[in-house]
């Protein structure tokens, strides 16, 4: 089981604030961050269900992503300002990467390419989504989605079980039809999948519908 001060700070966050059964995640700040593939319109769908349980939501973008999904939609999602920048300053003129990342319960990446996987691994801090991870407190929940030749290159999985052993939760990517027109493994998990994970983890014993799989929950515990 993880311990000291990194896990200690991450579990605090679990256990603030009992929500109650109409919004189970009332009271939560979630960081979703979005990287540039084509599984990004599926994004959409996880913040407003988010939203609509109660949790406050901010989206923080790569640039690539806004090539796939325009920050507009996800700021009327949210009704909050998207996070494009190291550089638009809060109205309080405070550090933004740290302002949000200390009131956040749950930081989600979907969907998580192999570029971002790469550089969280090697804790390269280049862009504002990058640079929120490695300032995170909370627990971070990883949706890889990449060709599937990608997500089985050696190089990958190299950065994935790096990730894993550093304690980075994933839900872990899907069998299916791909953008590049052939099916396999590498899919991002639906919405519906990684909105019950974090449920799971935010708020034991109150997340409703079909609970997916736990082989697709994955949680590195180092001894």
């Amino acid at each position: 089981m993880t311990t000291g001060p990194k896990a200690a700070r991450r579990s605090s966050h679990l256990s603030r604030n009992e929500p109650d059964d109409a919004v189970p995640l009332a009271r939560r700040e979630i960081l979703v961050g979005v990287c540039g593939g084509i599984a990004a319109y599926k994004t959409c769908a996880l913040a407003s269900a988010l939203v609509q349980r109660g949790a406050g939501v901010t989206v923080v973008m790569t640039a690539a992503a806004t090539k796939f999904v325009g920050p507009l939609t996800f700021e009327s999602l949210t009704s909050r300002r998207v996070l494009l920048d190291l550089w638009s300053a809060e109205s309080d003129r405070d550090s933004q990467h740290i302002h949000v990342t200390e009131r956040a319960d749950l930081f989600i990446i979907a969907p998580a390419t192999a570029n971002s996987l790469g550089k969280i691994a090697h804790g390269i801090a280049d862009d504002a989504l990058t640079t929120l991870v490695l300032a995170a407190a909370s627990p971070v929940l990883l949706a890889p989605a990449m060709n599937e030749r990608m997500w089985k290159n050696p190089l990958v999985e190299r950065n994935v079980q790096l990730l894993r052993d550093a304690g980075y939760l994933f839900v872990d990517p899907e069998s299916g039809w791909q953008a590049c027109r052939t099916r396999g493994e590498g899919r991002m998990a639906e919405p519906q999948t990684i909105l019950e994970t974090a449920l799971q983890m935010l708020v034991p014993g109150k997340a409703t519908g079909e609970l997916p799989s736990r082989a697709n929950l994955k949680r590195h515990q180092p001894g």
